[in-house]
């Protein structure tokens, strides 16, 4: 790569600090890979304010950090609602692009920026980082060697950290299903990724959900709002050699153990256990016991599998180990060897539907079920467009 990637970052307001200046902004400062060149926030204050904080052009009006023509990689991290209308104008430059999880508000939408990534033949990234982190990436290597010979089952069991009884104005719209940021779509599906990365794909799942706490109060405010987002998923899953999983979370903290799962095989266990329940921002304890050992006992992680050796501790340090494995794969010709896309995001959107309508529907799911209806949808869509159109 002869010079660093010009990013442009849409979401870094210094005056209401969010995931892109805690995570991104530290995260590309650290990869020499990679180079500031603007930021986009949602006012002429905030854009102001960047200006003077990151030492770059800032904008109010993310469009004109797209169309500039230093910036090669457009990186959006705003709300879900917006992710589909900046992706696609970015994609619609002949820009890559980097996108948060999850990458739309529906499978729909998801769908839509596959297809017109692929069409204008650019590299992608989505914002899923927990496989990313080296203990989980060793983890992946210690099953396919066979340390766990072969594996049985799996149980997850996670807090989200958000979606408590408390909260505060700005981050009120997590608990509007219709926001796109749940329970479900944000730490489940990061960890249901990372898990199906370690383990392989499923073929089938079951799910239900439910709104254990119908009102939360705003620290800032005193109010009290209504909650329409399910703060407590359960699913259950089944692997293509017959080994289950269950995968648990709930909203806000546990006084108990936050992050805790475990690989059971026919010869030994994995463990990977943390006090923080959001596997995509932190690197786990990684514990195993195989043979004749009977308590699992700390695996050090070699240190080749930390792609970012030199980012910064926190949450910035498995978004620069994404952004590092993204280089690694534009320099070899090959985007999607180290890291996800967005046809990848589509696959995962899909998963999660087909979660959605196993919780709706009561019945197991497969992905060739969710593609039939999908297909199905589609071609309601068309001929009412073609209706539409006649008229």
């Amino acid at each position: 790569m002869s010079k660093p990637i010009g990013v442009g970052v849409i979401g870094a307001s210094p005056l209401r600090p969010g995931w892109a200046v805690t995570a991104h902004l530290p995260a590309i400062a650290s990869l020499p890979e990679y180079s500031l060149r603007a930021v986009a926030t949602s006012s002429e204050d905030s854009a102001r304010a960047a200006v003077e904080k990151f030492g770059v052009p800032g904008f109010a009006d993310p469009m004109a950090l797209i169309a500039r023509s230093d910036v090669d990689l457009v990186v959006v991290t705003v709300k879900v609602l917006d992710h589909y209308k900046f992706a696609a104008a970015a994609l619609d430059t002949g820009k890559m692009v980097m996108c948060e999880w999850p990458l739309a508000l529906d499978a729909a939408q998801a769908s839509a920026l596959a297809t017109r990534a692929a069409r204008a033949d650019v590299p992608t990234l989505i914002g899923l980082q927990a496989r990313m982190a080296p203990a989980i990436r060793y983890a992946r290597d210690l099953v396919s060697q066979g340390y766990v010979g072969k594996v049985l089952g799996t149980v997850f069991v996670g807090s989200g950290i958000a979606w408590g009884p408390l909260t505060d104005k700005a981050h009120a719209y997590l608990y509007d299903a219709a926001a796109g940021a749940t329970t479900l779509t944000v730490p489940t599906m990061h960890a249901l990724d990372a898990m199906t990365f370690v383990l392989g794909d499923l073929v089938e799942v079951r799910a239900i959900s439910a709104i254990r706490r119908p009102t939360v109060k705003l620290s800032d405010t005193g109010q009290e709002i209504s909650v329409t987002a399910p703060d407590h998923v359960a699913i259950c899953g089944t692997f293509a050699n017959g080994a289950i999983a269950s995968v648990f979370y709930r909203g806000g903290l546990s006084r108990g153990s936050n992050l805790r799962w475990e690989i059971n095989g026919s010869e030994g266990d994995l463990v990977l256990t943390s006090p923080i329940g959001n596997l995509q921002v932190i690197n786990p304890t990684l514990e195993g016991a195989r043979d004749g050992e009977t308590e699992v006992r700390p695996l050090p992680v070699p240190p080749e599998y930390d792609l970012a050796p030199a980012a910064p501790v926190g949450p910035a340090a498995n978004v620069a180990r994404l952004y590092a494995a993204f280089a690694r794969g534009l320099m070899e010709r090959d985007s999607v060897k180290y890291a996800p896309d967005f046809a990848h995001a589509k696959y995962l959107h899909g998963w999660l539907r087909a979660i959605e309508e196993a919780d709706e529907t009561g019945c197991a799911q497969s992905y060739a079920l969710y593609l039939a209806q999908a297909e199905k949808e589609r071609q309601i869509l068309s001929r009412q467009s073609l209706e539409g159109t006649s008229e």
